[in-house]
């Protein structure tokens, strides 16, 4: 079983922020997978589902971003999944708005809600697709910047970003992260005028 879980905070004040990309590709794939993200369980909203021949929980954790990894230790300690079969989606302010980069391991980055579930699972041996949103700009206070909204152009660019990294977890599972990084690592969609 793989675990998939997408880094946001709750509550609608939140919503399209970029902070919250992991939640926005979470309900991509949902819809994809035709899975309902509802139950509440894990400290989280959750939804199992298949792709391929692999069960997958698809997972949004509601504990806040900077403490995410309370909700992803305890459905992984539940369903006994490895950190290997935990993939985790974020957002990542070194890439630029759309850019997709996986991981099979790393560090947080600087990024308090991967910072969290690190210390929760006790290693950084799990795999992991960054969303870009674009670098802060120089005056503006770091949270501001992750909590605030795309601009129109940006957003329209994001929606494909999504989609991306909904097809690069599927990939994951179903040929492995060395296919999925070759094919999406670095990618940038192009924004319709």
């Amino acid at each position: 079983m793989y675990l998939i879980a997408g880094l946001g905070n709750p509550t609608k004040e939140y919503e399209k922020t970029r902070h919250n990309v992991g939640f926005d590709t979470i309900d991509i794939l949902a819809d994809k997978l035709g899975v309902s993200i509802t139950d509440k369980k894990h400290k989280a909203l959750c939804g199992k589902g298949m792709i391929g021949p692999e069960k997958v929980l698809l997972l949004k954790p509601q504990t806040f971003m900077n403490l995410s990894g309370e909700s992803v230790r305890d459905a992984a300690d539940f369903y006994k999944i490895d950190p290997e079969h935990i993939i985790i989606i974020y957002d990542d302010i070194s890439l630029e708005p759309g850019q997709l980069r996986i991981r099979t391991k790393g560090s947080a980055g600087g990024h308090n809600g991967i910072k969290n579930i690190i210390a929760h699972l006790g290693c950084q041996d799990f795999p992991r697709v960054k969303v870009g949103v674009g670098a802060k700009p120089d005056r503006m206070d770091l949270a501001d910047y992750v909590l605030s909204r795309f601009s129109q152009t940006d957003r329209t660019l994001m929606e494909d970003a999504f989609r991306d990294a909904a097809d690069a977890v599927e990939m994951m599972i179903l040929e492995g992260a060395a296919a999925a990084m070759n094919r999406y690592n670095g990618k940038k969609g192009v924004a319709i005028q």
